[in-house]
């Protein structure tokens, strides 16, 4: 029976006593009195505790549809990783590249690796320094490896916002752009002489305009000034690459 139902019963049967004699006693009526107020309290309370019960529901469900979009967000995510992870054999080898060369970062969750192009290149040129020579070549090395043959890599250059300096400089590159797709393809070439197919490679420029930091000082520029290579894993989806692609140039 309900709280309410429970009250109405009270109130009923008082007055089916009052209906079966002349008068009630003063001593019962205040007895059933006391107790129809102590089952409206009793009602009134139950009636709190269900409207609890059903925020603390509310509350329940939607912490389990947050659950469930953030566990679908995860697998998306390792799928994601899933497709593109280097393998850690590989990992551990370019994290260890990146350990002896302190203009060198890695990054073992994306795969991407990060080259400061002031220690690759002069000022404002896209020609390979020796040093940059050296480090590329051991980083061909590791992508030569058999756990490697069916990555891909792309080579994407950057540059800070300053202006092509000098007349001669600018007859070779005539802006930022240039000279970002330039210094990209000099470490896609120079990766292609260490042994890398180039059917495995790509390039991009996209000269200031990806910066990582301000262009307001000298400091800030130089994080902008870099050539990034993307580890891809074979089943990565990229815009012109056919086997990636398969909806698209079929």
């Amino acid at each position: 029976m309900s709280p309410r139902s429970s009250v109405g019963f009270v109130a009923l049967a008082a007055a089916v006593g009052c209906g079966g004699c002349g008068s009630v006693s003063q001593g019962k009526y205040t007895a059933w009195q006391s107790q129809n107020r102590m089952l409206t309290e009793q009602s009134r309370a139950q009636l709190a505790e269900i409207e609890n019960l059903k925020i603390h529901s509310r509350r329940v469900e939607d912490q389990l549809i947050h659950a469930e979009q953030e566990l679908a967000r995860l697998d998306q995510s390792r799928q994601r990783v899933g497709r593109n992870a280097v393998p850690p054999g590989l990992g551990n080898r370019l994290a260890d590249l990146a350990s002896r060369y302190p203009f060198l970062q890695y990054d073992a969750a994306t795969g991407i690796s990060k080259f400061d192009t002031d220690v690759l290149f002069d000022s404002g040129d896209a020609t390979l320094r020796q040093q940059g020579d050296s480090i590329l070549e051991e980083f061909a090395d590791i992508f030569r490896s058999p756990e490697a043959r069916d990555l891909k890599i792309m080579v994407v250059g950057h540059a800070d916002s300053q202006g092509i300096k000098g007349r001669e400089l600018r007859d070779k590159y005539p802006n930022n752009w240039h000279l970002s797709a330039g210094r990209a393809l000099a470490v896609a070439d120079q990766l292609r002489k260490a042994g890398i197919p180039e059917s495995r490679m790509g390039v991009a420029g996209f000269g200031q305009y990806q910066p990582v930091s301000s262009n307001e000082s000298e400091e800030t520029r130089h994080r902008n000034r870099r050539v990034e290579i993307f580890v891809l894993g074979p089943e990565t989806p990229l815009v012109g690459w056919v086997d990636s692609n398969p909806r698209v140039y079929r």
